[in-house]
């Protein structure tokens, strides 16, 4: 079976919950000598990083994916993961000295959160190339090391692997030239609302434009449903309302797994989004990004009740 080549991060999520409320310990007169501690009895850490994200996702509906990522010496708890998952993790490349890259999230009881994001080995992700894989069909690249990804959408395109643009976080490291650079070597963007906003705001180009450059140009819109800009026509996917809104963290990346079904498969663009969207739904009822384990057949349940159609 062909491969889909999964570009982009490995990464640990260190999530950990304050009982109390931040605005109780941060004062704002007196913000410019900052100096707090949390108490954080509750945390957990998650496998995460866009790339295993997808790939996990893809691994669920039947694909078969290809991790390319760079890790750090403190990768041995998710390389025996992704083994014991099946995952293909040939190109995962470990890079000595370093840290996996992470992120430390610490929320209140408001919901309110602070994060830092400690990018580690991501930032050697050019150390990879498109070329070292075998028998790849499609790609996608999303958020990684900036050099990285330039380098990658070059080799997709060298290459002749059809590829998404799947920017995400990473979309402010890149100017507007930048940015139209990428989708004239992709065959595909996806974006969320907030990125396309920016993506508009960068190149300078309305999203109907921009969406010429691609086959098709596709914006999540959480909850609502998305769009999917392709042939002239913007093409409406509904949400798929959830069994829980329990953590949003990762459903991005369950969505895009759906879009890469759908393209690996040539299904029309209105069956691809459904699928993408109940991926969505599925994972957000879950916390983290790869906790929810729903079988095949019970992916093609959700879908046969959400769109009264096979899948």
């Amino acid at each position: 079976m062909s491969k889909t080549l999964i570009c982009g991060s490995i990464a640990y999520d260190n999530i950990m919950v304050f009982h109390d409320y931040f605005k109780n310990h941060i004062l704002p007169d007196q913000i410019h000598i900052l100096n707090v501690s949390f108490l954080v009895p509750d945390m957990r850490r998650e496998f995460g990083g866009c790339a295993g994200n997808i790939a996990y996702n893809l691994k669920l509906l039947g694909g078969e994916p290809l991790i390319m990522a760079t890790v750090g010496d403190d990768a041995a708890p998710y390389s025996n993961r992704l083994q014991q998952l099946g995952l293909d993790a040939r190109h995962v490349r470990p890079i000595s000295g370093s840290f996996t890259a992470q992120a430390f999230i610490t929320t209140d009881l408001d919901d309110n959160q602070i994060t830092a994001f400690h990018p580690g080995a991501m930032n050697f992700s050019h150390q990879n190339h498109v070329n070292e894989a075998r028998d790849v069909k499609l790609g996608i690249l999303s958020p990684d090391g900036r050099e990285g990804m330039l380098a990658h959408a070059r080799q997709f395109r060298e290459a002749g692997i059809p590829f998404v643009f799947d920017p995400g976080q990473g979309l402010p490291m890149f100017d507007g030239a930048e940015l139209m650079n990428f989708l004239k070597l992709a065959d595909y963007c996806t974006v969320n609302d907030y990125e396309a906003r920016l993506l508009v705001e960068r190149t300078g180009k309305p999203l109907e434009q921009l969406a010429q450059e691609v086959k098709a140009l596709i914006v999540t819109l959480g909850g609502e449903g998305s769009h999917i800009y392709a042939d002239g026509q913007r093409i409406d996917i509904p949400g798929v309302a959830p069994d829980a809104l329990t953590d949003p963290t990762g459903c991005g990346d369950a969505y895009r797994a759906g879009l890469l079904h759908g393209i690996a498969q040539g299904w029309p663009w209105q069956k691809t989004g459904r699928l993408a969207s109940v991926m969505g739904s599925i994972k957000i009822a879950h916390r983290g990004g790869q906790n929810h384990t729903p079988t095949r057949d019970n992916i093609a349940a959700r879908y046969k009740i959400a769109f009264n159609e096979t899948l």
